[in-house]
């Protein structure tokens, strides 16, 4: 088996820097794990390290109200020795963003990106090397934050790009498995399963020695999902004692927000400032506005699941109850594998400036709110809407382009030509 050079340099040097940050500057780690752009209720390494303690002297992690993550996250970290903690879980951290690494570039040389089993890009020439791809989610910032933060997010995110690749590699098992411990592990990765089981099923029409029945596959796809799901569940039933605590814990508290700790998201200052007798109401219209997208996108996006995979990677960052750059930084990952439609795209100045904008003074107004005592929860609040914005330009101009490029093999004539909206 060939080796390819340049993935080692590659991946070494992304190793290398993540490790000589971790090394050289023993209080960064700290510093960006208390960060809320990077670390929420429900991903801090901080707050994991508190139910660890806990479950390693015998008290259930999820007295307290603390600790709001999943039961598996225990016995993992919990097999590391203390004398070395500090040591491997920077080793553990900079393994996933490689793994991360390597799943895109596999992604990358597939080109499903630009030619599906249904649709060939006419600009399917038009792409980054695979190489290119990786190292723009390897030396992302907001990639190597998340790294040295530290955030449980990142096994979720370790766990959707996996999934990714074992369906385009044609492992429906593998890819509903891993999609089924990110569901496990955060939930809101359930609502890729529609645009996954889409990939799974054209990867698995388009290799005609499979004559299985679209019914009979769809069927055993989901069953090993929905089983994979459940025996998760049972394993923690049985590490948290026997006790289905951990279901409100981890699973109700995305649900229903009971902890309004501030990040990069929209959710924590609209339910501050709600009247309780309106809370439940608009829950459900939070949740049905962030489901809702996926059916749409299935139907009209029918002919390139994967870009639907991506683009509600971008809506989870916006709409999800507790989003961090760590998925902001998965969606940036994905984005270019769609190379080909960036010239299509209409607004990709403004959106970079935008998110420019809200990442330098993001910050400097959480600073002027929590630290100098000069400004109040609209500063942050206000900035966080910027970000949101920059984020929704990208997600609705790249499907602008998306269904641009499709229209343009359905009509060659109007290929170049201005597009009005009546």
């Amino acid at each position: 088996m060939a080796i390819d050079r340049r993935k080692i340099v590659l991946y070494g040097a992304a190793a290398v820097l993540r490790l000589v940050l971790f090394g050289a500057f023993p209080s960064l780690p700290d510093l960006l794990t208390g960060r809320v752009e990077i670390s929420t209720p429900v991903t801090s390494f901080k707050r994991l390290q508190e139910g660890l303690f806990l479950y390693t002297h015998g008290v259930s992690p999820y007295d307290g109200g603390v600790f709001y993550q999943a039961p598996l996250f225990l016995p993992l970290f919990g097999l590391i020795p203390t004398s070395i903690f500090s040591i491997t879980t920077p080793l553990l951290y900079v393994l996933l963003d490689i793994l991360c690494a390597d799943a895109l570039v596999r992604v990358a040389d597939s080109c499903e990106s630009t030619r599906s089993r249904l649709f060939a890009s006419p600009r399917k020439d038009i792409k980054w090397d695979s190489i290119a791809v990786a190292a723009a989610y390897l030396f992302n910032p907001l990639t190597i934050a998340t790294c040295v933060g530290r955030p449980t997010s990142v096994f979720t995110n370790c766990a959707i790009l996996f999934a990714v690749i074992k369906a385009i590699d044609r492992e429906y098992l593998n890819a509903m498995l891993a999609l089924a411990l990110a569901s496990y592990l955060s939930l809101y990765p359930a609502l890729l399963f529609p645009p996954l089981l889409l990939l799974c099923h054209d990867r698995h029409k388009s290799n005609s020695k499979h004559e299985t029945k679209t019914y009979s596959f769809l069927a055993v796809c989901m069953a090993s999902y929905f089983g994979a799901v459940g025996s998760l569940l049972y394993m923690s039933y049985y590490i948290t004692g026997e006790s289905w605590e951990f279901v409100s814990s981890t699973y109700g508290v995305q649900l229903l927000l009971p902890d309004l700790t501030p990040n990069v998201g929209l959710w924590w200052y609209f339910f501050i400032e709600m009247f309780d007798s309106f809370r439940e109401f608009f829950l459900g219209v939070f949740w049905l506005h962030l489901g809702g997208y996926v059916g749409g996108l299935c139907i009209r996006v029918r002919k390139q699941p994967l870009f639907v995979i991506t683009a509600m990677l971008g809506i989870f960052a916006v709409f999800k109850p507790y989003p961090s750059i760590s998925d902001t930084s998965l969606y940036f990952a994905l984005l270019p594998l769609y190379r080909h439609v960036f010239p299509l795209m209409r607004y990709t100045f403004f959106t970079v400036a935008t998110l420019l904008y809200a990442t330098l003074l993001g910050p400097a107004f959480y600073y002027l709110w929590i630290y100098a005592g000069s400004g109040n929860a609209n500063f942050f609040y206000a900035i966080t809407l910027v970000w949101s914005l920059g984020l929704s330009l990208i997600v609705a101009d790249s499907l602008f382009a998306v269904l641009r490029d499709e229209w343009e093999v359905e009509r060659p004539e109007m290929k170049g030509k201005d597009v009005r909206q009546i």
